[in-house]
């Protein structure tokens, strides 16, 4: 189940714990919810491999409201092509001060669960649009 003004509350916690304690603060809390928060996923996710990562992202951008996305799997690798962020696209419909370091959210924990799934994570782009890629081929 979406509920996209969620995005406000995200928003406004990353604003708040780069205010108060700084970036590299930041960076952990993003780490920690990767390993701690998303630990059953990325557990999940090792298990059931790129099919896994691929079914667990494209219900997730399903049931998101808005934005447009494209997850495709290749032989070692899923794609998530984010051409319209929903989290970007609602908070800015409702006027809200994107957080300027909101995107790396993405690449932070994503790089977690990735690791702990045994692969690796790549994400270029930002602001609304990325695409993102995690690779069973480990170098």
């Amino acid at each position: 189940m979406a509920a996209p003004d969620f995005y406000f509350a995200i928003n406004a916690t990353f604003r708040h714990v780069h205010d108060k304690y700084g970036e590299d603060a930041l960076i952990g809390y993003w780490e920690a919810m990767g390993d701690d928060y998303f630990h059953a996923l990325s557990q999940r996710l090792k298990e059931g491999g790129l099919e896994a990562i691929e079914g667990y992202w494209r219900e997730f951008f399903e049931t998101e409201p808005g934005g447009e996305v494209d997850v495709s799997r290749e032989e070692n690798q899923v794609n998530i092509d984010v051409r319209d962020c929903p989290a970007i696209r609602h908070l800015k419909e409702h006027n809200r001060v994107v957080m300027p370091l909101y995107c790396r959210h993405c690449y932070h924990v994503s790089s977690v669960i990735a690791r702990k799934a045994g692969m690796t994570f790549e994400l270029e782009g930002g602001g609304g649009s990325c695409r993102q890629v995690f690779n069973s081929k480990v170098p």
